[in-house]
Protein backbone atom coordinates (compact mmCIF):
# COMPACT_ATOMS: atom_id res chain seq x y z
CA UNK A 1 0.00 0.00 0.00
CA UNK A 2 3.11 2.66 0.33
CA UNK A 3 4.01 2.20 -2.65
CA UNK A 4 0.22 3.25 -3.94
CA UNK A 5 0.21 6.20 -2.11
CA UNK A 6 3.36 7.15 -2.63
CA UNK A 7 2.49 6.98 -6.48
CA UNK A 8 -0.89 8.82 -6.17
CA UNK A 9 0.88 11.38 -4.20
CA UNK A 10 1.20 15.00 -6.33
CA UNK A 11 5.34 15.46 -4.80
CA UNK A 12 4.41 19.41 -4.90
CA UNK A 13 7.85 20.11 -3.67
CA UNK A 14 8.58 19.39 -7.21
CA UNK A 15 7.12 23.20 -8.09
CA UNK A 16 9.18 24.95 -5.50
CA UNK A 17 11.83 27.88 -6.75
CA UNK A 18 14.70 26.43 -5.65
CA UNK A 19 16.55 28.93 -6.81
CA UNK A 20 14.59 31.42 -4.91
CA UNK A 21 15.24 29.79 -1.39
CA UNK A 22 11.45 28.81 -1.52
CA UNK A 23 10.14 25.99 0.79
CA UNK A 24 7.43 24.36 2.17
CA UNK A 25 5.74 26.13 5.26
CA UNK A 26 2.16 23.68 4.94
CA UNK A 27 0.57 21.37 2.84
CA UNK A 28 -2.45 21.01 3.60
CA UNK A 29 -5.02 18.01 2.92
CA UNK A 30 -8.05 17.84 1.94
CA UNK A 31 -10.52 17.53 4.90
CA UNK A 32 -12.19 13.93 4.97
CA UNK A 33 -15.41 15.13 4.05
CA UNK A 34 -14.39 16.11 1.03
CA UNK A 35 -14.74 12.22 -0.36
CA UNK A 36 -17.66 11.33 2.19
CA UNK A 37 -20.05 11.10 -0.96
CA UNK A 38 -17.32 9.12 -2.81
CA UNK A 39 -16.98 7.11 -0.13
CA UNK A 40 -20.66 6.16 0.58
CA UNK A 41 -21.51 5.70 -3.12
CA UNK A 42 -18.49 2.82 -3.41
CA UNK A 43 -19.69 1.05 0.37
CA UNK A 44 -23.41 0.70 -1.58
CA UNK A 45 -21.47 -0.09 -4.77
CA UNK A 46 -19.29 -2.78 -3.36
CA UNK A 47 -22.22 -5.53 -2.11
CA UNK A 48 -24.19 -4.71 -5.33
CA UNK A 49 -21.64 -5.79 -7.11
CA UNK A 50 -20.83 -8.85 -5.52
CA UNK A 51 -24.23 -9.57 -4.97
CA UNK A 52 -25.11 -9.46 -8.79
CA UNK A 53 -23.71 -12.64 -9.06
CA UNK A 54 -26.49 -13.89 -7.60
CA UNK A 55 -29.15 -13.47 -10.25
CA UNK A 56 -30.25 -14.26 -14.31
CA UNK A 57 -28.54 -12.61 -17.22
CA UNK A 58 -30.60 -10.02 -17.51
CA UNK A 59 -30.62 -8.60 -13.92
CA UNK A 60 -27.18 -9.47 -13.37
CA UNK A 61 -25.59 -7.34 -16.06
CA UNK A 62 -27.90 -4.57 -14.96
CA UNK A 63 -26.55 -4.74 -11.80
CA UNK A 64 -23.18 -5.86 -12.31
CA UNK A 65 -22.55 -2.55 -15.24
CA UNK A 66 -24.30 -0.47 -12.63
CA UNK A 67 -22.39 -1.20 -10.04
CA UNK A 68 -18.98 -1.22 -11.62
CA UNK A 69 -19.49 2.04 -12.86
CA UNK A 70 -20.39 3.73 -9.32
CA UNK A 71 -18.02 1.80 -7.94
CA UNK A 72 -14.99 3.17 -10.49
CA UNK A 73 -16.92 6.62 -10.42
CA UNK A 74 -16.42 6.31 -6.52
CA UNK A 75 -12.80 5.43 -6.83
CA UNK A 76 -12.20 8.47 -9.38
CA UNK A 77 -13.39 11.18 -6.95
CA UNK A 78 -11.55 9.89 -3.98
CA UNK A 79 -8.13 9.65 -5.63
CA UNK A 80 -9.33 13.10 -7.27
CA UNK A 81 -9.57 14.71 -3.48
CA UNK A 82 -6.65 12.88 -2.33
CA UNK A 83 -4.49 14.52 -4.94
CA UNK A 84 -5.55 17.95 -4.17
CA UNK A 85 -3.47 19.63 -2.32
CA UNK A 86 -3.17 23.62 -0.66
CA UNK A 87 0.34 24.52 -0.04
CA UNK A 88 1.85 27.32 1.52
CA UNK A 89 5.56 28.23 0.94
CA UNK A 90 7.06 31.58 2.09
CA UNK A 91 6.29 33.33 -1.09
CA UNK A 92 3.52 32.66 -1.87
CA UNK A 93 0.36 29.53 -1.78
CA UNK A 94 -0.09 27.13 -4.78
CA UNK A 95 -2.87 24.68 -5.36
CA UNK A 96 -2.06 21.06 -7.31
CA UNK A 97 -4.99 18.98 -8.22
CA UNK A 98 -6.09 16.74 -11.18
CA UNK A 99 -5.67 12.94 -11.19
CA UNK A 100 -5.16 12.59 -15.00
CA UNK A 101 -4.24 16.27 -16.41
CA UNK A 102 -2.36 18.74 -13.03
CA UNK A 103 -3.53 21.76 -12.98
CA UNK A 104 -1.77 24.49 -10.76
CA UNK A 105 -2.57 27.91 -9.48
CA UNK A 106 -0.41 30.13 -7.35
CA UNK A 107 -0.54 33.95 -5.95
CA UNK A 108 2.47 35.30 -4.47
CA UNK A 109 1.80 36.08 -1.03
CA UNK A 110 2.35 40.10 -1.84
CA UNK A 111 -0.59 39.46 -4.12
CA UNK A 112 -3.55 38.45 -1.68
CA UNK A 113 -5.22 41.49 -0.54
CA UNK A 114 -7.86 39.84 1.49
CA UNK A 115 -8.35 35.86 2.96
CA UNK A 116 -11.68 34.83 4.22
CA UNK A 117 -12.90 31.89 5.94
CA UNK A 118 -15.72 30.02 5.33
CA UNK A 119 -16.99 27.49 8.34
CA UNK A 120 -20.89 26.28 7.63
CA UNK A 121 -22.26 24.50 10.65
CA UNK A 122 -21.04 20.89 9.16
CA UNK A 123 -17.68 22.65 9.42
CA UNK A 124 -17.78 23.73 12.76
CA UNK A 125 -18.73 20.23 13.93
CA UNK A 126 -16.35 18.50 11.97
CA UNK A 127 -13.60 21.04 11.97
CA UNK A 128 -13.20 22.05 8.55
CA UNK A 129 -13.85 25.26 6.28
CA UNK A 130 -13.02 27.01 3.20
CA UNK A 131 -10.65 29.95 2.28
CA UNK A 132 -11.60 32.77 -0.47
CA UNK A 133 -8.60 34.59 -1.46
CA UNK A 134 -8.94 37.96 -2.91
CA UNK A 135 -5.80 39.32 -4.91
CA UNK A 136 -4.75 42.10 -6.86
CA UNK A 137 -4.90 39.96 -10.11
CA UNK A 138 -8.89 40.73 -12.00
CA UNK A 139 -8.75 36.55 -12.94
CA UNK A 140 -7.52 34.48 -10.46
CA UNK A 141 -6.28 30.85 -10.66
CA UNK A 142 -7.01 30.53 -7.00
CA UNK A 143 -9.65 31.84 -5.70
CA UNK A 144 -11.54 29.02 -3.11
CA UNK A 145 -9.98 26.13 -1.78
CA UNK A 146 -12.09 24.19 0.07
CA UNK A 147 -12.57 21.42 2.53
CA UNK A 148 -9.53 22.48 4.40
CA UNK A 149 -8.94 20.91 7.33
CA UNK A 150 -8.09 22.65 10.72
CA UNK A 151 -8.94 25.70 8.93
CA UNK A 152 -8.41 27.93 12.02
CA UNK A 153 -4.67 27.31 12.12
CA UNK A 154 -4.15 27.15 8.76
CA UNK A 155 -5.10 30.74 8.42
CA UNK A 156 -2.89 31.29 11.55
CA UNK A 157 0.09 30.00 9.78
CA UNK A 158 -0.67 31.62 6.41
CA UNK A 159 -1.03 34.80 8.37
CA UNK A 160 2.32 34.37 10.53
CA UNK A 161 3.81 33.51 7.29
CA UNK A 162 2.52 36.81 6.06
CA UNK A 163 3.97 38.28 8.88
CA UNK A 164 6.99 36.78 8.49
CA UNK A 165 7.18 38.07 4.64
CA UNK A 166 6.77 41.43 5.97
CA UNK A 167 3.59 42.07 4.09
CA UNK A 168 1.53 42.97 6.97
CA UNK A 169 1.66 45.68 8.97
CA UNK A 170 2.09 45.38 12.72
CA UNK A 171 0.43 47.64 15.36
CA UNK A 172 2.57 50.38 17.36
CA UNK A 173 3.47 49.15 20.81
CA UNK A 174 2.41 50.85 23.48
CA UNK A 175 3.87 54.12 24.41
CA UNK A 176 5.23 54.02 20.76
CA UNK A 177 3.80 57.12 19.12
CA UNK A 178 4.31 55.84 15.14
CA UNK A 179 7.39 58.33 14.66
Amino acid sequence: MPGLVEWLDPHVERYLLLSEQEYVVLEVYKHWMASIGAWTRLVIAVPVLISSWAFEPPLFWVLFVLALGVSAQALYSIVDEYRDRFVITNQRVFRVHGTFSVQRASVPLGRILDITVKKPLVGRIFNYGHFVFESAAQVQGLSEVRFVRDIDARDRTLQETMQRAGLRATAPQLGDDGT
